[in-house]
């Protein structure tokens, strides 16, 4: 399939620097798709400390499974990624191929086979033809670069309709450091993570339980929070390396006031990728921030943001520039998290439509339909019981959705 760039899509792919430590290739192997690149390789220095946070499906692909076996040893010196084909309900032969595909990368790159990271994305249940693959790897080492994050980031694409990166820049301890990272998303994105794959790189010297400490958390606010279509995924696979080629002083773990900067700009990075998954909606035509408050908790209040979120009525609502905040009162209600009907706030654009558990007296519809009608749609919810607090991030549902999706195997 060949779908229209979004219209939710920033002006161009982001100029992402070397970063010390990490080359990166592709190649196209016939996977699935034909004509483009959809193997890509990321090489990464000896001694690279790795982290990661993976779909708690219980469906998990074959490249999920020895992703959580391979972090345990915190070292990565390849991720290897392929799009159009997922691996997952492959049964021993998906675990046969990925076994296949990171003994014949450590064989060129020289490294135990546990240094090699695999992701895969596309169909689930069709075997993966890994042969093709490897038969690509010899081209793809060869052709190994620190300037080909753009089409990094185009060779994970499936039903994507623009490639994501972003790039931020930091200092450990007064010594700058760099930040690259790609990712790819568009349909079956709910948490628990989202159907996405990430890969974010550093040229810091972080040990891999720092890396993962700060992973788990950055991920929380960031591809935790986002919703396309409520779909959890069997292929969910964000991973942090650390090359360790800018020396800085030694940090004392997560907590550590040097890392202040590092983690604002890692945080920053998640949240930039993830919501360019959600300007990539399969389908979308608005981007959605919701703003919950007053709830019992941070968690209960994200769950009632995912909640609205992943409401087709509040989700088509939005789809037709309809300020029918009454669909928003039903997800609030049917969230299963703590809510005072009697103190139930909702603002629209900036506007308040309901306070005190009532329409606004004398409220005008006439500014919110403008505001439904833009590109860029806020909605805030205060429920009345708490102090806590969360944003999540979603896009409207259009008939997009479906043609994507009644196609996408053909």
């Amino acid at each position: 399939m060949t779908l229209p760039r979004s219209p939710l899509a920033p002006s161009g792919f982001p100029a992402l620097p070397p970063v010390a430590g990490v080359r990166v290739a592709t190649r196209a192997c016939t996977i699935r798709y034909h004509g483009r690149p959809d193997v890509c390789l990321i090489e990464l220095a000896p001694g690279t400390a790795a982290a990661g946070v993976l779909t708690r499906s219980l469906t998990a692909s074959a490249p999920v499974l020895w992703c959580r076996r391979a972090l345990k040893g915190g070292r990565a010196r390849a991720i290897v990624v392929n799009a159009g084909n997922a691996n997952a309900f492959t049964g021993r032969a998906g675990e046969e191929a990925v076994r296949h595909v990171v003994a014949a990368t450590a064989e060129r790159l020289g490294c135990r086979p546990r240094e090699v990271l695999v992701a895969s994305t596309g169909v689930i249940g069709e075997p993966l033809a890994y042969e093709r693959l490897i038969a690509g790897l010899d081209d793809l080492t060869a052709s190994l670069a620190d300037d080909r994050w753009a089409a990094a980031a185009e060779a994970i694409m499936t039903t994507d309709t623009f490639p994501k990166g972003a790039s931020r820049r930091a200092e450990i301890a007064g010594v700058p450091v760099t930040l690259n990272g790609i990712a790819k998303g568009s349909g079956m994105i709910a948490p628990d993570m989202a159907t996405m794959l990430s890969f974010v790189v550093t040229d810091a010297k972080l040990p891999a339980a720092t890396l993962q400490a700060l992973l788990r958390r950055g991920v929380e606010d960031s591809f935790n929070a986002i919703t396309v279509d409520g779909d959890t995924s069997t292929s969910d696979t964000v991973l942090l390396c650390a090359t360790g080629q800018t020396r800085h002083r030694r940090v004392r773990g997560p907590a550590d006031p040097a890392l202040k900067d590092f983690r604002a700009a890692l945080f920053d990075l998640l949240r930039d990728l993830a919501q360019q998954i959600v300007r990539d909606g399969e389908g979308a035509q608005k981007f959605v921030t919701i703003h919950v408050t007053g709830a019992a908790s941070k968690r209960a209040a994200r769950r009632i943001g995912l909640t609205i979120g992943n409401s087709p009525l509040v989700k088509t609502a939005i789809a037709g520039a309809d300020p029918n905040w009454g669909r928003i009162v039903m997800a609030v209600g049917k969230a299963g998290e703590k809510a005072d009907r009697d103190r139930l706030a909702i603002r629209i654009g900036g506007v308040d439509v309901a306070r005190d558990g009532q329409a606004v007296p004398d409220y005008d519809e006439a500014p919110v339909a403008r505001h439904m009608k833009g590109r860029e749609i806020v909605i805030e919810v205060d429920v009345g019981v708490g102090r806590g607090r969360a944003t999540v991030w979603t896009c409207d549902l259009t008939h997009g959705y479906i043609d994507i999706n009644a196609d996408y195997r053909s």
